[in-house]
């Protein structure tokens, strides 16, 4: 059993939908804050936006892109 068939399993199981996002959206590329996307090699560790001046963690700015990238998924289909 693959992963993807275990995550479906155990939605399924929990009552919970499992919302994928393409593997290509530029989570830690995109801007948290205003939407502009720049280039980010792997080794910087923080996200310093030139349009907007937010400067935050990589990390927690591609959590919160993928965060807002499923609601917006999940509010378009209902």
């Amino acid at each position: 059993m693959s992963l993807g068939d275990n995550l479906h399993a155990l939605c399924e199981w929990y009552g919970s939908e499992l919302v994928l996002v393409d593997r290509f959206f530029p989570s830690s590329k995109t801007c948290s804050n205003c939407g502009h996307v720049q280039d980010m090699p792997l080794n910087v560790r923080t996200y310093d936006c030139p349009e907007c001046g937010l400067s935050i963690d990589r990390d927690l700015n591609a959590s919160i892109n993928l965060r807002d990238a499923v609601g917006s998924t999940v509010n378009a289909c209902g």
